[in-house]
């Protein structure tokens, strides 16, 4: 029996997949591992793209779109190692990730579920690496905006638990679907599977509250991986609207339905108030770019730092003059330049365009090119990996080949 399978959901986003793919590879070591990249009928020859790249990948093609739940059952259901991993798309781990979470797992026998601390792509720390159940309470002080408001109290701020320190692990109650860490047994006490009820979103906290049901504990764990967040769907879309405030009232209609009528509509009005302001605005803002009305902030061109092998810098200025963007150079590795951007001018990063360090995943680790990023956080600063070997350049918004 294996030691862990790897499952990997892909819509449209080969080129997200194939980072994550690599670094991947990079943290299994000599873990006995097997990866699966469930693909929901992508238009844009993904599986063919990634066959040829991953030759020990195993690829599963589906001829329409099945959801998150059905496409990582499908593989569930089909393997039998000690541990499952779901891991979105758009996120790349670093060296010592996988090791280190299974070394958890391994010495914590009553943990169900286990979570990482997720970077957002400016090196701050994603929210959702924590989070409390959504009871009709905590769900309606989210909703009213009091968990934004005193993000610290244990009281208001539960459901993104922002009382906990980020640099300790840390007992929570919903682990999120970006990286979830498994135990097999423990999943087949709970049904074996995630609930199809759900296409999209909220697998991944009814799963996780399924376990903590059955007398299990969910962890945080303070190791970094990156999450683009986003860029396997389509958020300005009706149907993400639809979908996402869809399995909210699912989980609420599931866990909480024998709560009173009273203390229920509260957040039911909610939900349906929320997802009718997302709505109107994402109609709003299509009927602006529908009559060229410009936009105010609207992205300006990027300003881009290269930091890596020269060979590597040759081909991304090749790639910086065919797309018309600024940018300086830096002849650097991991070893030369340990400190990374945090030795470059102060100058490039009081910019008011955006600003990308750009990093060569041959001459930095992932690992390092995380820690970097996390220590350094700017405003205006986001993270960029570039491959030589496919001579692509991937930031949260854009990919540049």
């Amino acid at each position: 029996m294996k030691k862990l399978t790897v499952i990997i959901v892909n819509y449209n986003v080969k080129h997200y997949v194939e980072q994550s793919l690599i670094s991947l590879y990079r943290a299994m070591g000599d873990i006995d591992a097997e990866i699966y990249v469930v693909d929901n009928n992508s238009s844009d020859n993904s599986i063919p793209y990634l066959r040829k790249r991953f030759k020990h990948v195993n690829f599963i093609n589906s001829h329409h779109n099945l959801g998150f739940a059905r496409a990582n059952n499908l593989v569930i259901r089909q393997t039998e190692s000690e541990y499952l991993l779901l891991l979105n798309p758009d996120t790349f781990v670093g060296e010592d990730t996988i090791s280190e979470t299974l070394s958890f797992m391994d010495s914590h026998e009553q943990v169900g579920a286990l979570g990482v601390k997720m970077l957002k792509s400016d090196g701050t720390c994603a929210q959702e690496s924590r989070r409390g159940l959504p009871t009709p309470r905590v769900a309606f002080y989210k909703m009213v905006g009091l968990c934004s408001r005193y993000p610290q109290s244990r009281k208001y701020g539960r459901y993104y638990m922002g009382y906990l320190p980020w640099d300790e692990p840390a007992r929570i109650e919903v682990v999120s679907g970006a990286f979830m860490m498994l135990r097999r047994s423990a999943l087949a006490e709970v049904g074996g599977g995630l609930d199809e009820d759900y296409f999209m979103y909220g697998e991944d906290i009814d799963l996780s509250c399924c376990l903590l049901k059955a007398g299990y504990e969910n962890w945080y764990l303070p190791v970094n991986v990156l999450h683009y967040k986003g860029e396997s769907t389509q958020k300005s879309s009706f149907r993400y609207i639809h979908v996402f405030y869809d399995a909210m009232l699912i989980f609420m209609r599931k866990h909480y339905a024998n709560r009173s009528f009273l203390f229920s509509i509260p957040v039911k009005t909610a939900i349906y108030m929320k997802a009718s302001v997302a709505l109107t605005k994402m109609l709003l803002d299509k009927l602006r770019d529908n009559l060229g009305f410009i936009h105010k902030g609207r992205r300006e061109e990027p300003f881009f730092i290269f930091i890596g092998n020269k060979s590597s810098i040759d081909h991304c200025r090749r790639l910086v003059k065919s797309n018309a963007l600024d940018a300086v150079f830096y002849v650097g590795n991991q070893e030369t330049m340990p400190e990374g951007h945090k030795m470059l001018d102060e100058k490039l990063f009081a910019r008011t365009t955006p600003v990308y360090v750009v990093y060569d995943i041959d001459a930095y680790s992932f690992s390092k090119i995380l820690s970097l990023f996390e220590n350094n956080p700017k405003s205006n600063v986001a993270l960029g990996t570039y491959n030589h070997r496919n001579r692509i350049l991937i930031t949260a918004e854009e990919i540049y080949q």
